[in-house]
């Protein structure tokens, strides 16, 4: 028997401390959580100043028997849980179950399953962090009471069953998604035409080229038709040419919530998945540990990554960076992710591959040189006005951390974003023949719907959540139904092109698929709902600088600047009184929205949500005859459906006729059309 327990959190990690801590040690993992708040009742006495009750999850017994077992045996018990505050009060936890005393047990903590990590750790040892360990609990416990008295309200003022329910951080990112959705419903396109001419000038082997130039914006298709008619018998000279040197510098290595978007960028990765592999990776000695917010590197990494970068690449690609995060509470001050060797340039692991060689290649980038590049503008007069054409092109002199790595960026980043080519040797005074000049018919665009990554930017930037609650809050907005992730399919779309060639006019209209999208997040309209309920009667919850304050106070706990229940207190006190005022005095929300009326019946048509999701109604329940019901289609809306388009979901169910003694039905359900015969869906 080992002299030393060292209990972690993975089975995985265990093995691989295992071989590294040799003989002295047993390393056992505890896998994850081993108490929780009780289920029974809310399991915090308000009356004791918010004292929790913990329970040994069911499925955690035997293996908190197997711990007690070995912890008698072991001459001492050391505790190596994740380095952050759920991992901190995890420690706490198994003192409490294994009857270890908190300030005398050894804890260690580590950034990396390395030897010289993990050795250095057991050789500083400290003991468990309490003010983490508070604040792991202050989380737990106000979001226990949130979710406890706000869900019974929801039962009451929007559905009759008991499976609504609402919490503090994720109803605020269902009203980002929400928010998101009305502002694309409400956005009317504008359309302008962008003015492009194409010239002809040879390169440096004498071959003719074609380039383009780029004019002034024309706002509507008559002053486009006017341009080009004063641009008739024109003649095209080169007024002017700018070369301006340029440069380009790498992004600072992942944190939790850009490694998350980069993968879905790239690799289109959920944030998810991206974390389960990433904590893979991490268990297996592979990368740093993956929930952080900082930007900075130890100095063992810099000499490493200096190394391997003038090894692979020479001198001249080395650039020194030291990164810091402009929030200073970088969440207790891990390193960014990056590989644990630089030298493993790859792995093996199918599955981790294309991760790993991402975060490879970031960190890499990070402390090469900038990529310089030459940029070349020139301007071209064009004779009979005054207007003049602007072309340009860039040319990459040398490409630095670009070699390794360029990152992708979001649609809204990309909007306007066109990559430039470059342009043949110009000079001053040099005629240019002209191919065509064209002005084509150009849309403005809504902001886009949010992918997963791009949520976590957005709630990142408003300070909602911290890197461990990022991919539960969407995983558990998606499970509950208030957002769906699904993609949209393309519309055609006309657009107008006229074009001035040999001094004739022409005008076209083309066709363009415009609108798609990919794995978005659209909010439900039980998301919309409940999102409307919540913001007009617990306008404070809803708050997203509200919510950002409550994770300082957060972080004010973990450093030992204010005590949890006085946190709670502030919160609970005016949270109690709003709901109390509300179920008292709030109506029942259903969305309800007036589409006009049946053509045929005279009976008005609504939509609204109903016991089992969103439907439309012909006729009001007061009246003799029984008003009729239609559920919405899956790409249909409470907020955007038409009435023409209610109208068509009251045709069926249409009866077919009958068949062995039994009716045939068909009818259109939530996921699609089918086909009814006796009790058979089909």
């Amino acid at each position: 028997m080992a002299k030393n327990l060292l209990i972690v959190e993975s089975p995985a990690k265990a093995k691989t401390i295992e071989k590294i801590l040799g003989t002295d040690f047993q390393v056992k993992s505890c896998f994850g959580h081993i108490r929780d708040l009780q289920k029974a009742g809310m399991g915090i006495d308000m009356d004791k100043n918010y004292e929790p009750t913990y329970i040994i999850s069911p499925e955690k017994e035997k293996v908190v028997k197997d711990l007690k077992g070995l912890a008698k045996k072991s001459d001492e018990v050391w505790l190596a849980t994740d380095e952050d505050r759920e991992g901190e009060a995890i420690s706490w936890h198994l003192c409490e179950v294994l009857g270890l005393d908190p300030r005398k047990t050894k804890r260690i903590v580590f950034h990396e399953i390395t030897k010289p990590a993990i050795k250095a750790a057991v050789e500083n040892p400290r003991t468990v962090d309490m003010n983490l360990v508070m604040a792991q609990q202050a989380r737990r416990i106000l979001d226990r009471i949130v979710g406890f008295e706000l869900s019974p309200v929801l039962w009451r003022k929007i559905s009759m069953r008991n499976n609504l329910s609402a919490g503090r951080v994720q109803s605020v990112a269902v009203k980002l998604i929400a928010e998101r959705e009305r502002e694309i419903n409400a956005f009317n396109s504008v359309s302008t035409f962008k003015v492009e001419g194409l010239f002809t000038a040879n390169d440096v082997g004498g071959k003719p080229v074609t380039f383009s130039a780029e004019g002034k914006k024309q706002n509507t298709a008559d002053d486009a038709e006017a341009f080009l008619k004063s641009c008739i018998g024109a003649n095209y000279t080169v007024s002017d040419i700018q070369v301006r040197p340029g440069k380009k510098s790498p992004a600072p290595p992942f944190t939790t919530s850009t490694l998350q978007q980069e993968a879905s960028r790239k690799l289109g990765y959920g944030v998810s998945r991206t974390m389960i592999l990433a904590q893979k990776l991490y268990e297996s000695g592979k990368i740093t540990y993956m929930r952080t917010d900082s930007v900075s590197l130890s100095n063992t990494a810099l000499g490493d990554l200096t190394n391997t970068i003038k090894d692979m690449y020479g001198e001249q690609y080395h650039q020194f960076r030291k990164f810091k995060n402009k929030n200073e509470s970088a969440q207790e001050a891990h390193e960014a992710i990056r590989p644990t060797y630089m030298s493993n340039t790859t792995i093996e692991d199918a599955e981790c591959k294309k991760l790993y060689e991402l975060i490879w290649k970031r960190t890499m980038a990070c402390q090469m040189a900038d990529a310089e590049t030459e940029k070349t503008t020139a301007k071209i007069d064009i004779s009979t006005n005054n207007d003049q054409l602007t072309a340009q092109g860039e040319v990459l002199k040398f490409d630095g951390f670009l070699k390794v790595y360029r990152e992708d960026r979001d649609d809204d980043d990309l909007a306007e974003e066109e990559q430039e080519g470059m342009l043949p040797p110009l000079t001053v005074g040099q005629k240019l023949p002209l191919k065509e000049l064209k002005a084509t018919e150009r849309f403005s665009r809504a902001a886009p719907r949010y992918t997963e990554a791009s949520l976590v930017k957005k709630m990142e930037e408003l300070g909602i959540g911290r890197p461990s609650t990022y991919a539960p809050t969407i995983s558990t907005i998606l499970k509950r139904g208030y957002v769906e992730k699904r993609d949209k399919e393309a519309i055609q779309r006309e657009y107008r092109v006229l074009v001035l060639k040999k001094d004739n006019i022409s005008k076209v209209t083309e066709v363009e698929n415009t609108g798609a999208e990919k794995s978005k997040l659209f909010p439900t309209d039980l998301g919309l709902v409940v999102t409307d309920f919540l913001t007009q009667y617990f306008d404070d919850i809803m708050d997203y600088s509200f919510t950002a304050r409550i994770e300082e106070e957060f972080d004010e706990v973990a450093e030992g600047k204010m005590k949890w229940h006085k946190m709670i207190d502030d919160f609970y006190l005016p949270f109690k009184k709003d709901v109390d005022k509300t179920i008292e005095t709030a109506e029942r929300a259903s969305g309800e929205r007036e589409l006009g009326v049946d053509p045929i019946s005279g009976k008005p048509v609504i939509a609204r949500m109903g016991r089992y999701g969103p439907m439309v109604q012909m006729g009001i329940s007061d009246e003799e005859e029984k008003p009729h019901f239609a559920g919405l289609k899956r790409d249909q809306s409470i907020e955007t459906i038409t009435l023409e388009e209610a109208l068509d979901l009251f045709k069926l169910p249409l009866t077919l006729g009958e068949y062995e003694g039994e009716q045939v039905y068909v009818n259109a359900g939530r996921f699609g059309p089918y086909v009814k015969f006796g009790e058979a869906y089909i």
